[in-house]
């Protein structure tokens, strides 16, 4: 046997040991695997037998508790059903006794009504009669005891008036804080010197009768020394003369055509004022949707004076007044505000106007578009026509206020004799008076009367009356407080 051929036989053993060994191996690896896979049987059998005896148990339970509240239900059921059957029973009972209560009600009827036959039989009195006559005699028996009460009830109310009343103006009062100046009427110019007198009468009074036409004032040159009075009853035309007049006299060169031309600056400036006076107040009050020519005519009555009380001052004071009464009050602010700021407006032209200045500004209110609620407003701000909102009221109110408060307004001398003697002269015209004083600016009359002729009880009734005829007879700002004085005295010399 050759080398090689040893060789190849032992290549050949070689392979067979390995074939049989892995032979081996496999079967080895295939047994290993199917113990394991019967492990892994044995094991989920178990794990399904330990689920199932869990859902078994669990079934269990589920089913003791449906039973047991199968249970509960059935035991309510049968509770239900014993109420109702109780309610049943005590629903006969009730109506047994409803019943009854309603046959002694009928027999209780039918009694009453044989007693109120035998009572009008006895009586001779139907039942109407009775009650008509009962009343009367409740009545005459207790009727002064019901005037006590409900004069008691209306003081009472009076005074709860009075004091919210009272608490609402001092609030709006305290909110607001005025000026208590009033302004002059008459406009004058200072001169430089009296030389100037002169120059402003011109050659033959060429250059006072030019500024005279132009402005459609008079001027009062010769009263005051280096002054020159301008007279006019339009505050406008004052203005501008005032004006003109110092543009005039600073310039020096005056002349006929000199004057027109300073005139009519005059006049420009003085429209611009108005509208820039005009618009300011309606900043001032934070009010918007008023009409050019409204703003316009309310900025001229920044010339014009009521009492010495400047009319666009007082526009503007009532308007803040009102205003804080209607948020006071919880009434319609904007409405109130249009209508107190143009109360007045009427004033502006009434030289113009044929009627007063209420018919003035009613007919300028609707012709430039305020609505009915502000035009109302306007018309019974004087008591010319009765309040009939809440608003025309405040906006009256507010201009009392304004015009009665202190330093707000002025009289002359003659008025204020005019206005006291009128007060004496009303309260001297009832019979029983002895004397009477007007007093305190005119706002008290004190009245004395004859005690021989007036006892306690008519001199109340007096104040009463005084009081009346002054309100109807005369005008006058803020109240008049009528005291009645009646004095006996009884005096004895000792000797």
């Amino acid at each position: 046997m050759t080398l090689s051929t040893i060789g190849i036989l032992a290549a050949a053993g070689g392979l067979v040991v390995g074939f049989v060994a892995k032979t081996i191996l496999s079967q080895r690896t295939q047994e290993d695997t199917e113990a394991k896979q019967k492990e892994l049987l044995l094991n989920a059998k178990e794990e399904a037998l330990k689920v199932k005896e869990d859902a078994k148990k669990a079934e269990d339970e589920k089913r003791k508790e449906l039973d047991k509240v199968e249970s509960q239900l059935r035991e309510r059921e049968l509770n239900i059903e014993r109420r109702a059957e109780k309610i049943e029973i005590e629903k006969a009972e009730l109506e047994k006794k409803a019943a009854a209560i309603n046959a002694a009600k009928e027999d209780a009827d039918k009694l009453h009504e044989k007693q109120e036959k035998e009572l009008e039989k006895v009586s001779k009195l139907s039942r109407d009669d009775a009650r008509v006559e009962l009343l009367g005699k409740i009545e005459k028996d207790y009727s002064d005891d019901m005037i006590r009460k409900i004069r008691s009830m209306k003081e009472t109310m009076k005074k709860h008036w009075e004091v919210e009343a009272r608490e609402i103006i001092s609030t709006t009062i305290e909110r607001l804080a005025t000026e208590q100046t009033a302004e002059q009427t008459i406009a004058y110019v200072h001169l430089p010197s009296e030389e100037i007198k002169g120059k402003i009468i011109g050659k033959e009074g060429r250059n006072i009768q030019a500024f005279e036409k132009a402005t459609g004032v008079d001027l009062v040159i010769d009263e005051t020394p280096e002054t020159v009075l301008i007279s006019s009853f339009d505050p406008i035309r004052r203005a501008v003369a005032h004006k003109a007049l110092t543009a005039l006299i600073k310039d020096g060169r005056i002349q006929p055509a000199k004057i027109e031309e300073l005139v009519k600056k005059a006049q420009d400036q003085t429209e611009d004022e108005i509208r820039e006076a005009g618009e300011n107040a309606i900043q001032e009050v934070g009010l918007n949707g008023i009409h050019p020519e409204l703003v316009r005519l309310l900025g001229s009555m920044k010339y014009r004076t009521s009492y010495g009380q400047n009319q666009l001052s007082h526009a503007v004071e009532v308007c803040q007044i009102a205003s804080v009464l209607a948020r006071e009050v919880g009434a319609d602010v904007t409405i109130t505000k249009k209508g107190a700021l143009l109360h007045d407006i009427g004033k502006a032209v009434s030289h113009e106007f044929p009627g007063s200045h209420v018919e003035a500004g009613v007919d300028l209110a609707r012709k430039y578009g305020m609505g009915e609620a502000v035009v109302h407003c306007i018309e019974a701000s004087h008591e010319d026509t009765e309040a009939k909102t809440v608003e025309a009221i405040l906006s009256r109110t507010a201009d009392a206020i304004s015009a009665a408060r202190p330093g707000a307004r002025r009289e002359s001398t003659e008025q204020y004799i005019k206005r006291m003697t009128e007060l004496e002269n009303v309260a001297n015209s009832f019979p029983g008076v002895q004397k009477s004083f007007a007093i305190q600016a005119g706002r008290e009359v004190r009245v004395l009367v004859k005690p021989e002729m007036i006892d306690d009880l008519t001199a109340m009734k007096l104040a009463r009356d005084v009081a009346n005829k002054i309100e109807a007879d005369l005008q006058y700002p803020g109240t008049v407080k009528v005291n009645v004085i009646r004095e006996t005295r009884f005096a004895e010399v000792a000797r």
